[in-house]
C-alpha cells in the first residue's frame, strides 16, 4: 500500500510539472491573441534561404514592430503529408499580437521596409493570413 501512495505521488507530482512548464520559450500565447501567418508555398523555381530569414529578416521586424510583436515563430518545411510529394511550403512564419490594432499600429509604418527585404531571402509571394488564437 506504501509503495501504491509513493507511485502515485510521483505521479502527480510529475504531471503537475508537466502542466506547468508547457512553454519554455517566451511570452505564452493566449486566447484571443491575434497571429499573422506568413506561408512561403512551394513551387518548382521557388527559393528561400532560412538563414536570411532567421537571422536577418525577423530579427529586423522584432527590432521594428517592438513591444507591440509578443512572439515570433519559425516553421521549415520538411515533408508534405503524401509520400513522394514536394513539401507544400517551404517556410511558415508567425507573428503574435494582443489585438489586430496592435499588429495594424505596429507594422503600417514599417510595412514597405519589411516587404522591401523579402527579395533578399526568396523569391516566394507570401501568403499572409491573420487569425484569432483560440486555445
Amino acid at each position: 500500500m506504501k509503495s501504491k501512495l509513493s507511485l502515485l505521488f510521483l505521479l502527480i507530482v510529475l504531471f503537475s510539472a508537466c502542466q506547468q512548464n508547457n512553454s519554455v520559450e517566451g511570452p505564452a500565447v493566449k486566447k484571443g491573441m491575434v497571429k499573422v501567418t506568413i506561408l512561403y508555398p512551394n513551387s518548382e523555381g521557388k527559393t528561400f534561404d532560412m538563414d536570411y530569414y532567421s537571422t536577418k529578416h525577423m530579427p529586423m521586424i522584432g527590432t521594428l514592430l517592438g513591444d507591440s510583436l509578443k512572439l515570433i515563430k519559425i516553421d521549415k518545411g520538411i515533408a508534405a503529408g503524401a509520400p513522394d510529394t514536394p513539401v507544400p511550403y517551404l517556410a511558415i512564419g508567425y507573428l503574435y499580437f494582443e489585438s489586430v490594432s496592435a499588429f495594424k499600429n505596429s507594422f503600417g509604418p514599417h510595412a514597405e521596409k519589411i516587404r522591401g527585404d523579402v527579395k533578399n531571402y526568396t523569391n516566394i509571394q507570401p501568403v499572409v493570413l491573420i487569425s484569432e488564437v483560440l486555445q
